[in-house]
């Protein structure tokens, strides 16, 4: 069950969304940080097509954690990023730079993830492109 997560997190280094994708269930939820939940890999897939339009990042300094049944799991890390075009309803684009700590929780059935929760610190990050 690690191996999963571990794969998706090394996708999302790598920029490889097909790879994020591999790992998702078809119905996979999607619990985005101040925003709705979204069902399904096509969801999951438009909402990094739009973070890859505005935001650039790299994730480091991660620890993964998982219950021992393998159901589920968390991962903390510090996300190094460059905002690339403005998001609606967030400052204004410059190419700042930005790090942040944030975790992610998972749920895991049949060897695919099927919740993604993503939280980190709005206030902070809206502080750091300001």
């Amino acid at each position: 069950m690690m191996q999963i997560i571990k794969t998706y997190f090394d996708a999302f280094n790598a920029g490889d969304v097909d790879g994020m994708l591999a790992c998702l269930s078809d119905d996979v939820a999607h619990h985005v940080n101040e925003g709705d939940i979204r069902i399904g890999r096509d969801k999951f897939a438009d909402f990094c097509s739009h973070m890859n339009r505005c935001y650039a990042e790299q994730l480091t300094d991660m620890v993964i954690f998982a219950s021992e049944d393998g159901a589920r799991a968390a991962a903390e890390y510090v996300v190094n990023g460059t905002y690339k075009a403005t998001d609606e309803g967030l400052p204004e684009a410059r190419g700042q730079t930005y790090e942040i700590s944030a975790g992610s929780f998972f749920d895991v059935q049949g060897g695919k993830i099927t919740r993604v929760t993503t939280r980190y610190n709005l206030t902070d990050w809206i502080a750091q492109v300001s």
